[in-house]
């Protein structure tokens, strides 16, 4: 096989259209915008969803949109193998939490995960737990206690 005879097969290759370069260029004139109007102006054309003014649809059917629930709950969330930072048998509050840098901030309620193992017994005093989490630091020997 000889490399130099290699080529695309046909209509793999187009030329780039260059449009506004004369009538002879067959994309003069107008450059394929067609006459007057607000899509053959520069920057023209209309936002993604526009219907003309007509109410669009993605606002007449509210149940497509979406819902957001008001009453959810954002938490802080640690995992249980994270508390490994902190030594047998000590207390764990937010504060803590806090001090070792395993929350950001005390305004939201602070969750326990199950993600990850624990080796040593602690008390773990925060808002919520899993129930895996639970699981895991009953089995070590700790305790949990919702505040």
């Amino acid at each position: 096989m000889d490399q130099s005879k290699l080529k695309p097969p046909i209509g793999a290759k187009h030329r780039r259209k260059r449009v506004g370069r004369g009538d002879g260029s067959g994309h003069g004139t107008y450059s394929g915008r067609g006459c007057k109007g607000q899509k053959s102006r520069s920057g023209g054309g209309v936002r993604l969803g526009f219907e003309g003014g007509q109410l669009p649809l993605i606002k007449r059917l509210p149940r497509k949109r979406g819902f957001v629930n008001i009453f959810r709950i954002e938490y802080n969330v640690v995992n249980v193998g994270k508390l490994k930072v902190f030594a047998p048998n000590t207390e764990v509050t937010p504060q803590e939490l806090l001090k070792a840098r395993l929350v950001k901030s005390l305004k939201r309620p602070v969750k326990v995960l199950g993600d990850g193992e624990i080796d040593r017994p602690l008390v773990v005093r925060v808002d919520k737990f899993s129930a895996a989490a639970e699981r895991k630091i009953v089995a070590v020997g700790g305790r949990v206690e919702a505040i």
